[in-house]
């Protein structure tokens, strides 16, 4: 079923791009993750211009979160107080992100550019994540790799802020800048990128900010949908490369993936599914970095208007 993309300027088979939406949004309700992080290499191995794959995936992973936040909302799994000060910073990190992309679109450098943040930022949280998990793992099937469960500890980074609150949900005594500072930079990638930034958020919040694992996933997806929609509307009210055909196809899939993915979250090991989403993570690294080192079989980008 070939399908025209009028921002793009190409056909595509409209099914791949339906089930590729519905992987993304299996992994969003899974993991907690936006899954743009996975829609926007596989777009572009696929053939769609990084741009505009770029631009498309951040609408299409506002429907996948809206599925999963709605999910871990009803088993009150959301703090909101944190979400909102993630929000707050996430639209500040839009216009930073908007302002970046426009500079390196006229440069005529944002395609390299993009696949860089990629490489760079994948194989970074993957390696990170997998060397807190595994341990972690391994430690239920070999007794001498046990240890006391460590208490859950905020960067030094967040701690140096002034200005304390509670944020009871999530069990911690921080300044809101923490988490405003976390949101910006999310915001800021999720507009150059087109991610949700949830493979990013996850680990920042377990590890920077100290959450609760039993909130992570679902105030992750909450505030994941806002920064998409505010991405979304600055993408087209600037850079123009949002492909609403692309994107409506990538949601028919992704809703009803997240759904899945929820239920599959809600039954795993926690330290599985981190030594999962580490995997995936590496795997798109490794392929992305081997795409910079090939020629393209077309040579081309989108010029800004």
């Amino acid at each position: 079923m070939d399908v025209y993309l009028p921002i793009a300027n190409l056909s595509v088979n409209g099914l791949i791009i339906v089930l590729l939406g519905g992987a993304t949004g299996f992994l969003s309700g899974m993991f907690g993750v936006g899954g743009g992080f996975l829609t926007t290499p596989l777009l572009i191995f696929y053939g769609i211009p990084p741009t505009v794959a770029a631009a498309s995936a951040a609408s299409q992973v506002t429907g996948a979160s809206v599925s999963g936040a709605v999910y871990h909302a009803r088993r009150k799994g959301i703090d909101y107080q944190m979400g909102a000060m993630m929000i707050a910073g996430g639209i500040v990190g839009t216009g930073i992100g908007a302002f970046l992309f426009r500079l390196l679109q006229a440069l005529g450098q944002i395609d390299v550019a993009i696949s860089i943040l990629y490489v760079v930022i994948l194989a970074g949280v993957g390696i990170k994540m997998a060397i807190e998990a595994v341990p972690e793992l391994l430690a239920d099937r070999f007794e001498r790799l046990k240890r006391a469960p460590s208490k859950r500890r905020h960067h030094p980074l967040f701690t140096s802020l002034p200005g304390r609150y509670r944020f009871y949900r999530s069990g911690l005594y921080i300044s809101p800048l923490a988490p405003m500072l976390v949101g910006m930079a999310v915001g800021t990638l999720t507009m150059l990128m087109g991610i949700g930034g949830g493979f990013l958020l996850v680990p920042l919040m377990l590890y920077g900010l100290g959450m609760s694992a039993a909130v992570v996933v679902g105030t992750s997806l909450f505030q994941i949908l806002f920064t998409t929609i505010a991405t979304t509307m600055m993408h087209a009210l600037t850079t123009n490369a949002v492909d609403i055909v692309l994107a409506a196809l990538l949601l028919l899939g992704s809703v009803s993936g997240a759904q899945i993915g929820a239920k599959f979250a809600s039954a795993a090991k926690p330290e599985l599914l981190r030594v999962v989403l580490a995997v995936i993570v590496l795997l798109v690294a490794l392929f992305m970095a081997a795409g910079l080192t090939y020629r393209p079989r077309e040579i081309f980008t989108v010029a800004p208007l």
